[in-house]
């Protein structure tokens, strides 16, 4: 079985309460739940924190028995050398999601910090975004 973890940065525990408008009405939980009975034969880790060094820590832990990563940073995705640097320490393919369309929106977040650690980038499609995320890294 494979396995594909879901790593999420600050503020994506607020999912589905926080902006709807922009990040859409549906917790992120729910979702998972969706997404994992869409993809019963895959392994589907999850793991969220507002905590830069958290995040580094599980990419660590995660990402050298991983199938892949998917990983949604939020705005530490602009900011961050440390995740960018614990992505590329790690050999499990990756790919970025953004619920927004990162490049509608203001100037600093047109450029990822993340996104040349990463296989690919999806944006804008909200949480589709993930399961397309997903079958990517089980077709590539």
């Amino acid at each position: 079985m494979k396995s594909i973890a879901i790593i999420n940065g600050p503020n994506l525990n607020l999912t589905g309460r926080r902006e709807p408008e922009v990040y859409g009405a549906t917790t992120f939980e729910h979702y998972l739940g969706q997404l994992r009975a869409a993809h019963p034969e895959v392994q589907i880790g999850y793991f969220q924190s507002n905590v830069e060094g958290e995040l580094i820590n599980h990419i660590q832990q995660v990402g050298f028995e991983a199938n892949g990563l998917i990983v949604n940073l939020g705005g530490y995705s602009h900011t961050s050398v440390a995740l960018r640097d614990a992505l590329l320490a790690v050999p499990a393919p990756k790919v970025e999601v953004h619920l927004s369309n990162i490049f509608a929106r203001e100037d600093y977040r047109h450029h990822s910090l993340i996104s040349s650690a990463c296989r690919g980038l999806i944006c804008g499609l909200g949480l589709q975004g993930y399961d397309l995320a997903l079958q990517s890294l089980l077709t590539h």
